[in-house]
């Protein structure tokens, strides 16, 4: 009997948890909102509730989007940089980001 193959983080991600999947540069990235990671973002950006209360009111800039994302990476791949991940970010556009960033603010306003 053949080993079990891994699945692919888009087809393992539990939106259930507000993991999210995002692709950059043909690569599905695991986005896990765990408590560490809310409190790294957080420490970075200031309070969540006001990154919510921001994006929900359109005023939400790119690098606090990609500094969320950033700090909720599962399993980043040693040679991504942040930079190289914010640039893949800006590069696959709002329409991919905006689904990942609402299943994430999602969680953070409903939590688990």
């Amino acid at each position: 009997m053949p080993p079990a193959e891994t699945p692919a983080p888009d087809q393992a991600h539990n939106p259930a948890r507000g993991e999210a999947v995002i692709r950059i540069a043909g690569q599905a990235l695991l986005l896990r909102p765990s408590f560490a990671a809310l409190v790294a973002a957080e420490q970075e950006l200031g309070p969540l509730f006001a990154l919510v209360d921001r994006a929900a009111s359109g005023g939400l800039a790119l690098t606090e989007m990609v500094t969320l994302f950033w700090h909720c990476l599962a399993d980043r791949p040693e040679a991504l940089t942040r930079a190289a991940f914010g640039d893949g970010v800006a590069a696959a556009g709002l329409v991919k980001a905006t689904p990942v960033l609402r299943t994430l603010l999602t969680q953070i306003l409903s939590g688990r």
